[in-house]
């Protein structure tokens, strides 16, 4: 019996010291860190290029981000020349601008396959991809804008007895 009591002192010496948990009424509780969130490890290949594959509709981009001027490429010519119209140019600009990194990353992306605005939607997709693997820091920027998204819209295929996909031909009464 003389244990108990001396184990249920010896408990109340330990809870002298420590500070109660929950801050009393009209004091603000002290803030309690968390660790934060652990970022993702860089992905940079030999020459310090980030990779990534965009895509959109049926065109695929492989692009690799370098540290540079600003500096973009599409199938080996510069983007005013492969993407003449500069709504096209702007869709590709729009993950430097939303993570603020304009003209500080070089470019260089080849495209296969749809058209100039699928192919500079899937210029874009590759291009926030690669910024998110050089800077992890930058992808919940880039992901709020939601440019890591893959846009999976694609054109519906043609059915038999239709005109197109959905089209029926044309009714002729006589």
């Amino acid at each position: 019996m003389s244990d108990t009591r001396q184990s249920l002192a010896d408990l109340g010496n330990i809870t002298q010291g420590v500070e109660p948990a929950v801050a009393a009424e009209g004091e603000a509780a002290a803030p309690v860190a968390q660790p934060a969130a652990p970022l993702r490890e860089q992905q940079i290949d030999k020459q310090g290029r980030a990779y990534a594959t965009g895509r959109r509709k049926d065109a695929v981009a492989r692009v690799w981000l370098k540290p540079g001027s600003g500096k973009i490429v599409v199938n080996g010519r510069d983007q005013e020349v492969y993407f003449a119209r500069p709504t096209l140019r702007l869709v590709i600009n729009q993950p430097f601008d939303v993570a603020e990194r304009r003209e500080q990353y070089d470019v260089i992306a080849t495209v296969k396959g749809g058209g100039l605005s699928g192919q500079a939607g899937a210029v874009k997709h590759g291009i926030a991809q690669a910024l998110s693997r050089y800077e992890p820091a930058l992808r919940s920027t880039v992901k709020a804008a939601g440019f890591l998204t893959r846009d999976s819209r694609v054109v519906e295929r043609k059915k038999y007895g239709r005109a197109k996909a959905r089209r029926s031909f044309q009714f002729s009464k006589r």
